[in-house]
């Protein structure tokens, strides 16, 4: 491995002495510094073949080095670290040149590759000044979480903002894939032009063409007159494409022109028109799955599937619950609602809660404490009260592979429910049978149900000796010439 220079800019002495450690077993030397004015005097000097530098130090910020360096020395790679965060901390970096940005606490084995590729890829163009992306962009964050998952998505993010490659967003309901492909607009180079939101889901299947291409006079009943499409009114901008799931075979085909050609022609009409939007779509389904039963074009997948990003559901961050609670209280406050304190154990049970509506969920729970409570500090009584609320109309959760939480969902809700209905004043014992035969009586009336009766096909059905079916028919005193549910009781 050839030996390099590598020029460290960090205010925190422990983590000088740790990355000197590990380039320097690397073959690198290192010139380590706590201050950007010395980092800057060795850059000026013509020292260093790769920058290393923090954000957040005494003297500047490391992000307004970075443009001085890429414009006294393009070749000079900077690496940007940064505890703050954020979506914009991420693009900030990127606008500005950085070869790359990494948050803090940083993965050692991760930062270690990133300079050795520093080291060893070749250059492209160096991004000049006035491109997209500079001082005007807004001040905001439109995205909020610093757990690592989405700290993946902000880099990913950063590095698409100067580009128009079409992006699938997927990601259950509620996990914000609108604000994900807002944020690809507001902060790229199309910021400029319309967003355009269409819902694929939300549009009658026979209207979605016309929809989405417009349509000429005469086109079809009820065309008095030339109407333009979503394509049209999103020229020079962003078409986002929600539920692209939902969207019929037929416009499909005319969506794979567009991806394929640049192309489109309005329903009824014949004059191509040149398309000048980028496409961004997002689903909550398995589109290979849809491609497999034939209800999804192979070939459009793999066009919208350029750059996938997924968003991972609340349950999989929950360490960012308490920074979006924060975030929707301050908006509460904004509108004039009184601001709430959620106490520690209310927050802990946010954080183990599942949910199944993800952040859209969180922020309605925040908006009903703000609205429907007096005092100001929310314990974990009136937490548990709302969720338990919210849960019989919950969808159930599903984790990846699209399990549900289902059952045990419900048998969960049920009993949080008993509980805190008996409070202290719980019966003497025998719970657990109870919540047993509360199970078993259903799944046998069904069974027999399900079988018109005949006890030795239901026995096999559940997969118990005929006997003990009789057994249990009888302890349960289950009315089996009707096979209905009958006397049922509840704990």
């Amino acid at each position: 491995m050839t030996e390099a220079t590598i020029l460290l800019a960090d205010d925190d002495r422990a983590i000088r002495t740790v990355l000197t450690q590990a380039l320097g077993r690397m073959g690198h030397q290192v010139r380590a510094t706590g201050n950007a004015a010395t980092l800057w005097r060795w850059i000026s000097e013509g020292e260093g073949d790769v920058v290393i530098t923090d954000v957040v130090m005494p003297d500047e910020n490391g992000l307004d080095l970075v443009p001085r360096i890429r414009k006294l020395r393009p070749e000079l790679r900077v690496i940007v670290m940064s505890a703050q965060n954020t979506l914009l901390t991420a693009v900030k970096a990127t606008e500005r040149g950085a070869f790359e940005y990494i948050p803090k606490p940083f993965d050692l084995k991760e930062l270690l590759a990133i300079v050795q590729r520093a080291l060893t890829e070749p250059h492209l163009r160096p991004k000049r000044a006035g491109e997209p992306g500079g001082e005007g962009a807004e001040e905001q964050l439109p995205l909020i979480g610093r757990s690592s998952a989405m700290q993946e998505i902000y880099r990913v993010l950063a590095r698409l903002m100067g580009t128009d490659l079409t992006v699938l967003i997927s990601g259950e309901s509620g996990t914000g894939k609108e604000l994900i492909a807002r944020a690809l607009h507001d902060y790229g180079k199309r910021r400029n032009g319309p967003f355009v939101p269409v819902n694929m889901a939300a549009i009658p299947r026979e209207l979605i063409e016309s929809e989405l291409f417009g349509h000429e006079k005469g086109a079809f009943t009820g065309a008095t007159s030339r109407s333009p499409g979503r394509f049209e009114q999103a020229d020079g901008g962003t078409l986002f494409l929600d539920e692209i799931g939902d969207m019929p075979l037929e416009a499909q085909t005319r969506l794979l022109r567009v991806l394929q050609e640049g192309e489109y022609t309005l329903v009824g009409g014949r004059t191509p028109i040149r398309s000048n939007v980028r496409i961004i779509a997002a689903t909550h389904r398995d589109l290979r799955q849809l491609v497999a039963h034939g209800l999804f074009r192979e070939d459009l997948y793999f066009r919208i599937n350029v750059v996938p990003i997924r968003i991972p559901p609340l349950r999989e961050r929950v360490e960012d619950i308490p920074e979006l609670v924060r975030h929707f209280q301050k908006r509460m406050a904004e509108m004039g609602l009184p601001a709430k304190n959620i106490d520690a154990d209310a927050m802990r049970r946010l954080q183990s809660y599942r949910w199944p509506g993800n952040v859209r969920e969180l922020e309605n729970l925040i908006r009903r404490l703000s609205a429907l409570y007096s005092h100001e500090s929310i314990g974990v009584d009136v937490v548990e009260a709302e969720l338990a609320e919210d849960a019989p109309g919950a969808t159930p959760s599903s984790d990846p592979e699209g399990r549900s939480d289902g059952l045990s969902g419900a048998v969960e809700r049920h009993l949080r429910s008993y509980f805190r209905a008996h409070g202290t004043e719980l019966p003497a014992g025998g719970l657990y049978d109870r919540v047993l035969r509360e199970v078993e009586r259903p799944l046998i009336e069904l069974s027999l149900a399900a079988t018109g009766g005949n006890q030795i096909r239901a026995a096999q059905l559940l997969g118990l000796n005929r006997n003990t079916l009789r057994k249990k028919i009888r302890e349960l005193d289950i009315d089996v010439v009707r096979g209905v549910k009958y006397g049922r009781k509840t704990i």
